[in-house]
């Protein structure tokens, strides 16, 4: 009986020794699927508020540079066929229809993660194939840049933008896309990742990341919707953004492949940041240009 018993809590010994070997190896395989977010996050919300109504005014500027959207429709054409876009919404839907039909496509099949391998080919075709065969995730840039081309494909007129926070020593940023509403003649915040999000005023209106910034400034409420209108409110990705409206970066044309750098004749010789009055940039290279002109920088003759 005694043998039977150590032959029984040897095999547990091993059965044990496996599993953890077995867990071990799927956290070396996969990054955790965790949002940024820290827990604290909403406690910080007053501090994050008070930076942004410090903040330096936007003012008219000289200095020059060009925001424009590259349609290719080849490549638009291969996008929808690959994706089979026409499917995710009905033939007459609105522009922000198709938008969140998209958003919802993107963040239900693909969590966010901080991925361990960079995709070779940074597309949505190239980015779909890698969370197939390589990682099932990735992070906001890689969501947004995929979100964009599937935009773009659906002629929906997008721009990806870099969210900053206002410390330097903050080594987290996040990225969305804006998306050009003709029936409004308006942009509009759309982010694929963390579950997916979009806001709204009291009236159901979808806000842009400048209206954004603008309700974080004076107070005035504004609806986050979790999940594309699926979940509760979430107080923590208010303080989030919070924090990431301080200043915004753009390439300032923008097109399929614009980040994958193993396709050439793409236009990547400017990046345009907008900064409040008096606030210095930080983690900016050459061929950037850095403006206060909040005017220009959101202007809407990009998408004429």
């Amino acid at each position: 009986m005694k043998k039977s018993y150590s032959i029984i809590r040897n095999i547990f010994a091993v059965i044990g020794v496996l599993a953890i070997i077995a867990a071990i190896i799927v956290w070396i395989k996969y990054p955790k699927y965790d949002y940024y977010l820290e827990k604290n996050n909403y406690g910080m919300l007053d501090e994050r508020l008070d930076l942004l109504r410090t903040s330096g005014e936007y003012a008219a500027d000289t200095n020059v540079f060009e925001m424009r959207i590259v349609q290719d429709e080849a490549r638009a054409q291969e996008i929808r066929e690959y994706f089979q876009l026409d499917t995710l919404y009905p033939a007459d839907a609105t522009t922000w229809e198709k938008a969140v039909a998209i958003g919802k496509f993107v963040s239900s099949n693909i969590p966010h993660a901080n991925q361990r391998h960079w995709p070779e080919h940074v597309n949505a075709i190239g980015l779909w194939e890698y969370t197939k065969e390589v990682e099932p995730a990735f992070n906001c840039r890689l969501h947004s840049i995929f979100a964009f081309e599937l935009c773009l494909s659906a002629d929906i007129k997008a721009r990806y933008i870099t969210c900053m926070p206002q410390d330097k020593n903050d080594m987290d940023c996040h990225v969305v896309n804006e998306v050009w509403l003709p029936e409004l003649n308006k942009w509009a915040m759309v982010d694929t990742d963390m579950g997916g999000h979009y806001v709204t005023d009291n009236n159901g209106t979808p806000l842009s990341l400048k209206e954004m910034r603008e309700y974080y400034i004076s107070g005035e409420k504004m609806i986050i919707h979790p999940a594309f209108g699926k979940a509760q409110k979430d107080n923590d990705y208010y303080a989030y953004m919070a924090k990431n409206t301080y200043w915004f970066s753009c390439w300032g044309a923008l097109s399929y492949y614009q980040e994958d750098y193993k396709v050439n004749g793409i236009d990547r010789n400017s990046y345009v940041n907008l900064v409040p009055s008096g606030f210095e940039p930080f983690d900016i290279g050459g061929g950037n240009t850095v403006t206060t002109d909040a005017d220009k920088f959101w202007d809407a003759k990009l998408v004429k």
